[in-house]
């Protein structure tokens, strides 16, 4: 197993386990599988599992593993969540805290994240419920290792909150596909500029990148050489940017964990030749050949007066088209809709000022009342008025 370092030197597994797609029985998670897989991963040297309070029965599972094997939470990093969009104060925080050391087995947790922070308001109004006090007080007493956070947005937010606070790594959405979109390769750089570890999530869009690629892409990465799967050329990928420390991905099986394991026991940074990377440009090509904007993510539209998170918006129009519906409409909520300052389409007063600055001439106009169509479907509107009722954000 290679290692990349944390901001202490500390080694880092380069691949980690995310521990959201243990296989379930019955809607339980079959703990007696996702041991084996667990067990076989510390054996190999992955020494990074991601959990999250909101995963439904997650933290719990890991901890009935690691009661049944004393000696194994030594060997591993615990990273879980706090959701913030849940607590309303301080009180709450450690409540919640407490919780999760409970159904964890343990007394600390090495690397712990606000859950999918939105933007700079949202960490404000955590600081204004005394975040501030509660995470040096646990930082003081060892409770916890290494403070972060998740992301899930655009560039520009992603790097005005690395700028907010002191954090010891963030974790967000990366893949070859995200390149220029999300945090996106500038977010990356930027945290890694500042000595910030970046922990990716999303490595193959939850899949999408293997299973939902259109059948030239397949075709492309088929006939490619060397002789590689999807799912290790998108790995590959990220293993070749310095900036990466960890790859989560979400393992279920004993042969996804040994073939995970080999590819990132022999990558290293800067390895991918100019040939390989050309690859992935005649993938994108394919795959955006079945897309319904032609925008590039390069962000010359923002800032909408109105606050329209425009590329982001027609990231998950086109998701539509090259992915799946489900799941652009759950990226688009997510995105849009879960901040204090909500950056949905239906906000566009349709001044035009976005399309005067648009490299690729796009109706910007045009296509985003599209993306209201699409993606503001009667489930949004009511979630996003509970997200806002509740200040979930």
């Amino acid at each position: 197993m290679n290692y990349r370092k944390n901001k202490k030197g500390e080694d880092v597994s380069l691949l980690g386990f995310g521990c959201m797609r243990w296989t379930r029985k019955g809607g339980r998670i079959d703990i007696e599988k996702a041991e084996k897989e667990v067990l076989k991963a510390v054996e190999s040297g992955v020494n990074y599992f991601d959990t999250a309070y909101v995963y439904t029965g997650n933290e719990a599972a890991l901890g009935e593993i690691l009661k049944r094997n004393p000696g194994l939470r030594e060997k591993i990093n615990i990273a879980t969540k706090l959701p913030h969009y849940l607590i309303k104060s301080k009180a709450g925080m450690e409540k919640m805290f407490q919780e999760e050391l409970r159904r964890l087995g343990t007394d600390y947790i090495d690397y712990y994240l606000m859950h999918m922070l939105t933007d700079t308001d949202t960490w404000k109004n955590l600081c204004d419920m005394g975040v501030l006090d509660w995470i040096l007080e646990k930082k003081r007493s060892g409770k916890i290792r290494n403070i972060g956070f998740s992301y899930h947005g655009h560039t520009e937010v992603f790097c005005n909150l690395i700028d907010v606070y002191d954090w010891d790594f963030c974790q967000i959405q990366y893949n070859y596909m995200d390149e220029h979109s999300q945090a996106g390769r500038k977010g990356l750089r930027y945290a890694a500029k500042k000595g910030i570890p970046v922990i990716i999530m999303e490595p193959l869009r939850g899949g999408r990148l293997v299973s939902m690629l259109p059948n030239e892409a397949k075709k492309i990465f088929s006939s490619a050489a060397p002789e590689r799967t999807p799912a290790e050329w998108a790995f590959r990928w990220l293993y070749n940017q310095p900036e990466v420390t960890c790859v989560l991905s979400g393992m279920n099986s004993l042969a996804m964990v040994e073939e995970n394991v080999r590819i990132a026991s022999d990558t290293e940074p800067g390895s991918m030749t100019d040939e390989e990377m050309q690859v992935f440009e005649q993938v994108k090509e394919a795959i955006s050949g079945k897309i319904r904007v032609n925008c590039t993510g390069c962000g010359y539209c923002m800032p909408c007066p109105k606050g329209v998170d425009i590329p982001g918006t027609f990231r998950c129009l086109n998701e539509i088209y090259t992915e799946s519906r489900g799941g652009a409409r759950r990226e688009y909520l997510m995105t849009t809709a879960f901040r204090k300052n909500k950056s949905a389409a239906s906000q566009c007063v349709k001044c035009g000022k976005c399309e005067k600055h648009c490299p690729q001439a796009i109706e910007i106009r045009k296509e985003l009342s599209a993306a209201v169509k699409e993606l503001e479907t009667p489930v949004y509107k009511i979630a996003s008025k509970g997200i806002s009722l509740l200040k979930l954000w």
